[in-house]
């Protein structure tokens, strides 16, 4: 099943009842005409959550064709096993069934706003990470000269009132999902989440606060880009503090959740995030119940659990989309892993809203 572009910019435009002002013209910044309005608290504001697998994930260990013995011909030492109550497959239809890697998400299944859309991606048969994540963050597939992504494209047809924190990327550079005439707000969010950059030197903040003292359009930029990072900083810094009450912080991607949530419920301006994991491209010692890809995928399961339950009732009117690249082969390789394949399942795509969206078009994969 090839996803349609415009059909899928329509559809998530229409989840949104206020949209949106992007900020930063080089990752941080405003509206370059200066307004920022603030947002009401009343307001319930859709929000969408994407995160982005690299290296492509096996969707045939994700949501298992557990029902089809062809499946385990083509995977004699990596395969998932059938029966849950040995430590395989979670059951979700009869046929496909989740990686029990991934029990910390079982709950969303069954409560209905948890679900899968399988056998679907970019119709161009690339197999290289570069040009598929490329195609995939653009929303134009064949097409490496698209200047915008996607999720930019979006933000461009969302009216709504302007604040620096309403798109936010997560990471150390913008991404190319979100780059684009209109302006994102970009800041890490991980253990060095805190560390400071070059610009936070007071010689060098000061040296740029003096170049753009202007009201010229990029001045004006940067401004609020720097207003923009102080406030996402701060706010940061201080459900931390609230949070650990001076207990280490853990590593891993589900610290990096409860963060995010903790931004969301504190920013009422949020509605757009974008962020990334890697680890994902597993052409040795892929592993079935246990190793390098189960691994992952527990991590993967904590962090969304995580971020769902730190969301709390902002969780109701929040998506989270899961997806990668391109998939990988149905046949297990010399080394235990696999190669690169086509289509793939969208992994995971949270609340739902109680629509069932296990939505099954084939293996998606490369035989």
């Amino acid at each position: 099943m090839d996803m349609n572009r415009r059909q899928f910019l329509k559809y998530l435009a229409s989840m949104f009842v206020i949209s949106l002002w992007p900020l930063g013209l080089t990752g941080w910044a405003g509206g370059l005409d200066g307004s920022i309005l603030s947002s009401s608290p009343q307001l319930k504001r859709k929000k969408l959550i994407v995160l982005f697998q690299r290296g492509a994930v096996d969707g045939l260990s994700v949501v298992v064709p557990y029902g089809d013995g062809r499946y385990y011909d083509a995977r004699p030492t990596i395969a998932i096993p059938s029966d849950g109550r040995s430590g395989g497959v979670l059951d979700l239809n009869g046929y496909f069934g989740l990686h029990p890697a991934l029990a910390s998400v079982w709950p969303l299944w069954q409560d209905k706003t948890l679900g899968f859309v399988h056998a679907c991606g970019s119709p161009d048969p690339t197999r290289s990470h570069f040009d598929a994540q490329n195609f995939m963050e653009c929303g134009t597939p064949g097409n490496p000269s698209t200047p915008d992504g996607w999720m930019n494209r979006l933000l461009s047809v969302l009216p709504g009132a302007h604040a620096p924190t309403q798109a936010v990327s997560l990471g150390a550079v913008l991404p190319r999902i979100f780059q684009g005439k209109m302006n994102v707000a970009n800041i890490a969010l991980g253990k060095n989440a805190a560390h400071p950059m070059p610009i936070d030197r007071p010689m060098v903040e000061s040296a740029f606060d003096e170049l753009y003292k202007g009201n010229d359009p990029l001045s004006q930029a940067y401004m609020q880009g720097q207003n923009a990072r102080k406030q996402l900083m701060s706010d940061m810094q201080q459900h931390m503090a609230m949070a650990d009450n001076g207990a280490p912080s853990p590593s891993g991607f589900a610290d990096s959740a409860r963060r995010l949530s903790q931004l969301i419920t504190g920013d009422a301006n949020i509605q757009l995030v974008f962020l990334d994991l890697g680890g994902w491209d597993t052409h040795v010692n892929q592993g079935s119940i246990k190793g390098q890809l189960a691994n992952h995928l527990s991590e993967l399961g904590g962090g969304l659990a995580a971020l769902v339950n730190g969301l709390g009732p902002a969780y109701n009117d929040t998506v989270i989309l899961v997806m990668s690249e391109f998939g990988r082969t149905m046949h297990e390789n010399g080394d235990g892993g696999t190669d690169h394949g086509h289509g793939n399942a969208m992994d995971i795509v949270l609340n739902t809203h109680g629509v069932d969206t296990l939505d099954i078009a084939g293996t998606g994969a490369e035989p």
